[in-house]
This record gives structure tokens, C-alpha cells and sequence, in this order.
């Protein structure tokens, strides 16, 4: 006779939350060079000439603009790095980083 008792198995499911999501933005200034900041859109964030136009010419209009969205650490990188890159040659260029909505 077997005395063993079999307890039904209970499947443990792990919750897989997505990241949160952030944007990474361009802050309009008046002395960056619109051919720098195209060309820093291209460059860092892989965008055709058209697309790196269109943010640029946005955020000159509005003073600011969308560029992308990263999770946390690969948005403040390319943020830092295209902030950088401005800096490097003396612009006042500015990217920051907020949570998506």
C-alpha cells in the first residue's frame, strides 16, 4: 500500500511588468547651429536627414520636442552623449530625459 500523498501541483506564473518607458528630449536654443542639431539626431538616434529636419525644425518652433522613447539608462546615455557632443564644440545644446506619460 502506498501511504504517499500527492498534492496537486500549482503552476507559479512570474508577472513580467514592462519597463517604464522614457523620452528623451530636445530643448530648443538659439545658438546651436540647425546643421549640428540634425546632424547630432542622425548620428545618435540613427534618423534619416528628413526625419533629424522635422524634430529640429519642431522644436525650434515649440521650444521643445519628443525625439524618442528608451528605457531609463538607454534614454539619460543618448540624452548625455548628444548633450555632450554639443558641448564638445561649444553649444549650449540640450537633451534631457522624463518618464512617459
Amino acid at each position: 500500500m502506498n501511504d504517499t500523498v500527492t498534492k496537486p501541483k500549482t503552476k507559479v506564473r512570474t508577472k513580467v511588468e514592462r519597463p517604464r518607458l522614457y523620452k528623451v528630449l530636445l530643448v530648443n536654443d538659439d545658438f546651436t547651429p540647425r546643421d549640428f542639431v540634425v546632424m547630432i539626431l542622425k548620428a545618435e538616434f540613427g534618423m534619416t536627414e528628413d526625419q533629424a529636419y522635422k524634430v529640429m525644425i519642431t522644436a525650434h518652433k515649440l521650444g521643445v520636442c519628443v525625439v524618442a522613447v528608451f528605457t531609463k539608462d538607454v534614454a539619460e546615455t543618448k540624452a548625455t552623449r548628444a548633450t555632450d557632443a554639443g558641448r564638445a564644440k561649444g553649444y549650449p545644446l540640450l537633451f534631457t530625459t522624463e518618464p512617459e506619460d
